[in-house]
């Protein structure tokens, strides 16, 4: 019986896990602040805190406005249908206070843009619920979810490792036609001669999802073992769109390769900088203050063979490898996590800043799939709908807002992006469903309620 994606990369059973994935060297981003102040929000009946943002334009670190309580109207400057959108977040969380095992989420953050103002932000119930065990913290141990709580982004991860790679691909020192030998000579094996950059991209090389990187002595060895990992039999490169992990892994060894600078390092110079996000990066806990640890940080597993997990990588074996890598490991805000979105909506700017050109962002967003068969056991309807290192068309967490421009990705702890260029929409759902199991939920359901909702609300 083949064992679903979910269970390979969710790091929650460190056995399934251990053989399959990888991740970069050790190291940490630069400090960020030491954290804006607690967003204003109210409390529902159940104890669950829930905050709208500020409207307008999107500047990292503003201030949040009061959100009224479960029936009230509308803070000034918010749609009408961002109670809508915190009354279906509300109904997956736990059923009271004391409800041990969620069928949801223990708690989320929303933000969406529209025209580029800021329309919903909102935050539910909890970001730390559970100890290890996992055991239900009492009341006064645990943390509500915030605005600008931070999150573990997972897969979201790759889609800045392609913006990373192809900045580099607009200054000429990358091309993606080219084989990845001829900028990785190590990427070795039977038929991977044929492997192109752009294939690492789209998840058409014909590797696995994982890596073998256990009972090696050193990230050396392990990264060796990413790069000279062998074709799924049968494989051809360019023809079957298969998700892999691996394949986005490489990508970011590029990126290193071509820049000399570690793939966290190569983040905060040519992305998170410019573009002014200083509540992302990798390894936030060796980088953030107690105090934004404590009050911010967003809980993942709490039952692996590492205890609770909160501002360290879920991937158990990206974090056994130093938590840095080009599949997994980057941690964001929703703010931040929607202004990525919103400057691939306005072709590679964000409140002037350009970082990619317009035309690589037109590319990366083009169906580079077409006509190519998607083998993928978790999700049989899947298509291979796929830009570079973004998602298409994809209904099975899009909902309605589903069409061939619309693009975006997803994140196994919970995460999601999601970008509607037709209705000029940026959707950031930050859920911890992962928190303290992964195994209890799945969260392509709510994701795809909430597109279904923006798009009965959003023309």
């Amino acid at each position: 019986m083949p064992i679903a994606r979910r269970t390979l990369l969710g790091a929650g059973l460190a056995a399934a896990t251990s053989a399959l994935t990888g991740c970069g060297d050790n190291g940490a981003a630069d400090p960020g602040p030491a954290g804006p102040g607690d967003a204003l929000a109210a409390t529902d009946a159940a104890g669950n805190r829930v905050g709208f943002g500020s409207a307008g334009n999107l500047p990292s670190g503003a201030p949040g406005v009061t959100a009224p309580p479960s029936g009230g109207a509308a803070p000034a400057g918010q749609a009408g249908y961002a109670q809508q959108v915190t009354a279906l977040l509300r109904k997956h969380l736990p059923a009271t206070p004391q409800t041990v095992q969620h069928k949801g989420f223990p708690g989320a953050v929303a933000l969406v843009l529209v025209n580029g103002k800021m329309t919903v932000h909102t935050a539910v119930g909890e970001a730390l619920r559970y100890g290890a065990g996992p055991k239900l913290l009492p009341a006064n141990q645990r943390v509500a979810m915030r605005q600008d709580s931070i999150f573990d982004l997972a897969s979201v991860t790759k889609v800045y490792t392609a913006i990373l790679l192809l900045q580099q691909v607009d200054k000429g020192r990358v091309d993606l036609g080219a084989p990845v030998r001829d900028y990785l000579p190590a990427f070795t094996g039977t038929g991977k001669e044929r492997i192109t950059v752009e294939m690492l991209l789209t998840h058409t090389s014909g590797l696995p999802v994982g890596a073998k990187v256990t009972g090696l002595p050193d990230n050396a060895a392990r990264w060796n073992a990413v790069l000279t990992t062998p074709l799924v039999s049968g494989a051809v490169p360019g023809t079957t769109f298969r998700y892999s992990s691996v394949g986005l892994m490489t990508a970011g060894k590029i990126v290193e390769k071509v820049t000399g600078q570690r793939l966290d390092q190569a983040l905060k110079s040519n992305l998170t900088s410019p573009l002014g996000l200083r509540d992302t990066g990798f390894n936030p806990n060796t980088w953030w203050s107690t105090s934004v640890r404590g009050g911010r940080m967003v809980a993942t597993d709490a039952r692996s063979s590492r205890g609770l997990l909160r501002g360290t990588v879920h991937d158990d074996v990206a974090n056994h490898l130093g938590g840095i890598a080009g599949h997994a490991g980057i941690f964001a805000t929703a703010r931040d996590l929607a202004a990525i979105g919103q400057m691939l909506l306005d072709e590679g700017t964000y409140q002037g800043k350009r970082v990619l050109a317009a035309a690589t962002v037109r590319r990366m967003l083009t169906n580079h799939n077409a006509g190519k068969p998607a083998i993928d056991p978790e999700r049989p309807n899947r298509t291979s709908a796929h830009g570079l290192g973004v998602v298409l068309n994809q209904s099975w967490f899009m909902g309605r807002l589903a069409s061939a421009r619309t693009f975006g990705h997803t994140g196994f702890a919970g995460p999601s992006l999601l970008v509607a260029p037709d209705r000029k929409l940026v959707l950031a759902l930050l859920t911890n469903r992962a928190h303290p199991n992964w195994s209890w939920s799945n969260p392509d359901p709510v994701r795809a309620a909430v597109g279904d909702l923006l798009a009965k609300e959003v023309s």
